[in-house]
């Protein structure tokens, strides 16, 4: 059975953080006054092993929740969901994920690039997700004697290194540009156990990427270590909502292949494989709609959902409301989401993801003719997505409680492949790559490009195929300098069709004014710069 483990925690800013974590740690002082030592927390811990584990599910209950922003923002989004917030965001940001920016689409701020506004909605939901999971990382860490031999909690200390390194990866690419030549620019306050109480007396200013990226690695060797430790004396995590060792190299490797340190990519993508519990899907495995549990054989990592979870049981003020085209929500009324038109149809039909969509005549050969009915009959227009299965593969049910994707073992092979290519073995990653197409996804693919640049840039393709609508591709848009063209993608508003160019600023989020307000060691100087709205374009019709 699953557990089911709740701790809210709302913040507002880095400042409030700081209190709150200074606050929130009921072991570190007795009844008495007297601090009560790393020692004798374990102790407590050791009579009471469920406290322990509490620390460590405090951190996971918020990648998904149900409006955990509500007081901060001082009403209801239903867009406000945790970690999935900022998955939906950054897709809508993009050009691959296609919506109608009408009244039950709650990206359309995202689609049209106001989340950029430091008083919008979105920016506090963003900030506020991700250091709200720094924190209960920084609390988790702060209950275990960083020298302890018990394999319990040198596993649960390793999920929480590994998960803050996560957090401060996704914050580093959405407040600047990537790592390579803009190292010595401002990018995120770092919070850690070290110097929170500074931050809560006098703030925090924004670190450099280099000090960010460094504290990711530290974060991550440390992790990684513990994890290593825990699991050679039998410790193994009781399921995929949490980080163990494959997990973790596989967050290194999405760092290095950032810092285009390609072989160290290569060899974190391969130790991420050889310590997985996952293999690649198969053709036959992807050729209907899946997706949706965290036990496929593909998913290294995801987000667990209960039924009972507040999330589920509001109908729909969850992530396959937003996203889903077989279960009840918000994508039956605002028309769901569709691929790129453009990218669609530079995939072959032999490619099993073909189906993965309705092509132009709103048929997909990968659907039953009940699923099929159900797109028709709720009117989904051409190009919708049908990737993802209901909850339980039962057609329109309103149990939003499918599991959610944050990492899967093909990534790890696209990240090898990339890496050997840009690391000067353009045959070998061209290899790897048609090798892994050939096997899980086209058994007719040919990989036509020659140079590393060239096959990097196919490998880019493949991603956005293979990974559409999983939160990932505004990661590659920041890391590989790339724009946002949308012409030919077939948004349905003139005014969303943009050919943003790479660097310009509004690709970058902004610091909430509400961090700014009350984080003393920041001011409107330290922000971002505010960029106008993206001026739309002449779109491209077939």
């Amino acid at each position: 059975m699953r557990k089911n483990m709740k701790t809210k925690y709302i913040f507002a800013s880095s400042l409030l953080l700081s209190l709150a974590f200074t606050g929130c740690q009921d072991l570190d002082t007795a009844p008495e006054g007297d601090v009560v030592t790393t020692d004798q927390k374990e102790e407590v811990y050791i009579q009471n092993p469920e406290r322990a584990e509490a620390a460590i599910n405090a951190i996971y209950s918020q990648f998904n929740q149900r409006m955990p922003n509500a007081d901060a923002l001082g009403l209801e989004r239903h867009n406000d969901i945790g970690y999935p917030t900022i998955m939906l965001a950054t897709d809508a940001n993009g050009m691959d994920v296609v919506s109608d920016n009408n009244g039950y689409n709650w990206q359309g701020s995202s689609l049209t690039f106001e989340d950029r506004d430091y008083t919008s909605y979105e920016a506090q939901m963003v900030w506020n997700d991700l250091y709200n999971i720094i924190f209960s990382s920084n609390n988790a860490i702060a209950s275990f004697d960083p020298e302890t031999d018990n394999p319990t909690f040198q596993m649960y200390l390793g999920r929480a290194y590994a998960t803050r390194a996560f957090c401060y990866f996704n914050l580093a690419q959405l407040y600047q540009f990537t790592y390579v030549g803009n190292q010595d620019k401002p990018c995120v306050p770092l919070i850690t156990n070290e110097n929170s109480a500074d931050a809560a007396a006098n703030g925090a200013p924004r670190a450099t990427v280099q000090a960010v990226y460094d504290q990711i690695e530290a974060d991550l060797e440390t992790g990684i270590n513990y994890l290593k430790s825990a699991e050679d004396a039998g410790e193994s995590r009781p399921d995929r909502r949490y980080i163990d060792q494959s997990v973790a190299y596989g967050i290194r490797a999405r760092v290095a292949l950032t810092k285009q340190e390609w072989a160290a990519a290569e060899e974190a993508a391969q130790t991420a494989i050889s310590l997985s519990d996952a293999r690649p899907a198969t053709i036959e495995e992807v050729n209907h709609p899946t997706f949706w549990d965290v036990t496929e054989p593909d998913w290294m990592w995801g987000v667990l959902v209960e039924e009972s979870d507040p999330v589920v049981s509001s109908g729909i003020v969850n992530w396959p409301s937003h996203m889903g085209s077989f279960n009840y929500g918000y994508a039956w009324y605002s028309g769901g989401k569709q691929i790129n038109r453009a990218l669609f149809n530079t995939i072959p039909d032999t490619d099993a993801r073909k189906g993965w969509w309705l092509n132009a005549d709103t048929v997909s050969a990968n659907l039953t003719a009940a699923q099929q009915a159900l797109m028709k009959g709720y009117g989904f227009g051409p190009y919708t997505q049908v990737k993802f299965a209901p909850y339980n593969n039962e057609l329109e049910t309103s149990t939003n409680a499918n599991d959610i994707p944050l990492m899967r073992i093909e990534e790890m092979y696209l990240i090898m492949a990339e890496a050997q290519a840009m690391g000067g073995n353009a045959g070998t990653g061209r290899a790897t790559l048609e090798s892994f197409i050939q096997t899980y996804r086209d058994p007719e693919y040919t990989c036509t490009a020659a140079s590393a640049t060239d096959i990097q840039e196919e490998i880019y393709r493949q991603r956005r195929i293979e990974f559409w609508g999983e939160g990932l591709i505004w990661f590659d848009i920041m890391r590989l300098n790339k724009g946002v063209d949308r012409r030919g993608a077939g948004f349905p508003q003139a005014a969303s069709v943009y050919n943003i160019e790479p660097g310009s600023a509004i690709l970058l989020w902004r610091i909430p004014q509400n961090e700014i307000n009350s984080n003393q060691a920041l001011t409107e100087d330290d922000n971002n710069p505010s960029a106008p709205a993206p001026t739309p374009v002449q779109d491209i019709t077939e």
